[in-house]
């Protein structure tokens, strides 16, 4: 039995599978719930008392279903990622979790969480012999992935997630114009190294995986077929049109109206404003015209290299 817990800085996953005599996994447990434990003071490098409350509450919960499953604490993977790698605090937030719920978490360097984004995606079947652009919007960092189904060419993790930019330029709601046009300046600085890296290895395809690309997908078939796309499906192609198609009600409607949008939750209402924008920035900077979307990312990874 194997589980593991993904910490990001908006949501915390628990996934629980069982390893199959044929060498695959049989998921027994999968769940996500929002945390926040970047909200308040992830561009401060600090997690703030709420922020540790509200992620013992949930770790709580997955000791709960830990124990359900019979899953002994010690052999769980609990991975820290952007507002945890980064916390000056760091050392005290893992003490208190550990003493409260018997979970160690182990906080992964930008590098490796980008190598295990592209292993989770490479196993959602959406990678191929192109070159492809993975995408990975977390709450915290941004992690680009320049590969196919083969190999990496390139990597990186970006401070730049959707809790930060959120903090940083979402002064109004809709977001202004104005803000949109100092995001993309700000995309456009930060993001040199990319830039250089497109540049050289020219990707024809953008695979975008984790929270704002599977609720994109859920606007997607809600608009298109009227119901949620299937749960067991891992790989989904978001047209263009359709992907501007709710770029454009993102960004003229206020929180309300965003949450009335079929196919929203809740947990990603304000951040996907944020993280539209920075989608569409790299799709028309590098020309991409070509979307694909894993629904597994960092926690799939983990369970695969596991095997």
């Amino acid at each position: 039995m194997t589980s593991i817990i993904d910490l990001g800085t908006n949501t915390f996953h628990l996934m629980i599978a069982e390893l199959q005599p044929d060498g695959s996994h049989r998921m027994l447990f999968r769940e996500s719930r929002p945390a926040k434990i970047g909200k308040a003071g992830i561009n401060q490098g600090v997690i703030t008392g709420e922020a540790t409350e509200r992620a013992l509450t949930v770790l709580r919960y997955f000791r709960e279903k830990l124990d359900e499953f019979g899953v002994p604490v010690e052999s769980t993977v609990a991975m820290g990622t952007s507002a945890i790698r980064n916390a000056g605090n760091q050392a005290e937030f893992i003490e208190r979790i550990r003493q409260e719920t018997g979970i160690r978490i182990s906080v992964i360097s930008g590098d490796q969480e980008a190598t295990y984004i592209y292993k989770g995606v490479r196993a959602s079947g959406v990678l191929d012999a192109r070159t492809a652009l993975i995408m990975d919007i977390g709450g915290g960092s941004v992690e680009f992935i320049l590969c196919n189904r083969d190999r990496i060419f390139w990597k990186q993790s970006f401070e730049i997630g959707g809790q930060r930019l959120m903090e940083r330029f979402m002064h109004s709601d809709p977001l202004s114009p104005t803000a949109v046009q100092r995001l993309h300046a700000y995309f456009q600085e930060q993001l040199l190294p990319l830039a250089n890296a497109i540049h050289q290895y020219q990707p024809q395809v953008l695979a975008g995986s984790s929270g704002t690309f599977d609720t994109l997908v859920d606007m997607q078939y809600q608009h298109e077929r009227g119901h949620w796309p299937p749960a067991d499906q891992t790989a989904f192609d978001l047209t263009l049109a359709e992907f501007y198609r709710s770029y454009e009600l993102l960004l003229t409607r206020n929180h309300d109206e965003r949450m009335a949008l079929p196919g929203m939750i809740e947990l990603r209402v304000d951040m996907i404003v944020v993280a539209v924008c920075l989608i569409d920035y790299v799709l028309k900077t590098f020309d991409i015209r070509e979307m694909r979307v894993s629904t597994y990312a960092l926690k799939e990874g983990v369970l695969f290299d596991e095997e």
